[in-house]
C-alpha cells in the first residue's frame, strides 16, 4: 500500500472498551479523507466522564487495540494517556503530540455526538486551536446541531470542526460488552484477534450497569 507523506497525523482517543470496526472504518475513513500520514490510537488511562470501576483495565484496552490495528501500516497504538497519572483529557494528549510532530497538522478524530459537547470538555478552545476535529457520523444524520457551536467557540474556531460520513458507526462498545454478557456472538463485530482475546481472559461477562453506556466513539 502507498501511503500519502503529507504529514497529516490522525488522533483517535476513546476508552476502546472493546475497540470494534466502527472505529477501525472511522480511522480509516479520515485518513483517506484527509490524507493522513498516520493515525494513532490513543487508549484513555482515566477518563473523567466514566465513573471508577465502570472502564475495564487499561492493559486490556491497549492490547486489544494494538491487536486491531497491527495489520494497518498506518495504524498505531500509544500508551501516553495511559502511562499520565490523573484523568485523561484530549487537551493533554492533542498538545503532546504537537510537541512530537512540530509543524505538522493533527487531526482529532471523534464521532459528531461528542463533538456537540465539546464546550464541556477541559480546555475546549485550546483544543481546536491546536487540531482538527473530525466529527464522525453516520451517512444521514442530521449535523444541524453542530452549527451552534459556532456561536460558543467562534468562527475561526468553528471553522476547524469536520464532519465526515462514515459506514459502520452503529456498533457501539456498550452492545458489543453486553451481548458477551449475555452469552451472544460479537463475530463480524469486533476484528478476530480481539474477539479472541476477550474470550480468553473472560472480559465483559458480568452485565454493564446501568448509567454505564458508551457510544462508539463518544470521547472527551
Amino acid at each position: 500500500m502507498t501511503l500519502v507523506s503529507s504529514g497529516n497525523i490522525g488522533i483517535m482517543g476513546g476508552t476502546f472498551d472493546p475497540i470494534h470496526l466502527g472505529h477501525l472504518v472511522a480511522a480509516e475513513t479520515a485518513r483517506q479523507a484527509f490524507h493522513l500520514e498516520k493515525v494513532i490510537f490513543v487508549p484513555a488511562g482515566h477518563p473523567p466522564h466514566k465513573k471508577a470501576g465502570a472502564v475495564t483495565d487499561a492493559q486490556h484496552r491497549y492490547l486489544m487495540t494494538v491487536l486491531a490495528t497491527v495489520s494497518h501500516p498506518a495504524f498505531t497504538v500509544d500508551a501516553v494517556e495511559i502511562c499520565r497519572e490523573g484523568p485523561s483529557y484530549s487537551v493533554d494528549t492533542v498538545a503532546h503530540f504537537a510537541g512530537v510532530y512540530p509543524g505538522r497538522d493533527l487531526y482529532f478524530i471523534t464521532g459528531a455526538d461528542a463533538v456537540l459537547e465539546i464546550c464541556s470538555w477541559h480546555n475546549c478552545h485550546r483544543l481546536l486551536s491546536m487540531c482538527r476535529v473530525v466529527a464522525a457520523t453516520r451517512p444521514g444524520h442530521d449535523l444541524a446541531q453542530l452549527k451552534h457551536l459556532r456561536d460558543v467557540v467562534g468562527v475561526e474556531l468553528f471553522g476547524r470542526i469536520y464532519p465526515l460520513e462514515v459506514p459502520a458507526l452503529a456498533i457501539s462498545s456498550s452492545d458489543l460488552r453486553q451481548l458477551v454478557a449475555n452469552g451472544k456472538s460479537i463475530r463480524y463485530l469486533v476484528p478476530q484477534p480481539v474477539e479472541e482475546y476477550i474470550h480468553k481472559y473472560h472480559l465483559y461477562t458480568k452485565p454493564a450497569k446501568a448509567g454505564e453506556w458508551e457510544g462508539a466513539l463518544t470521547v472527551g
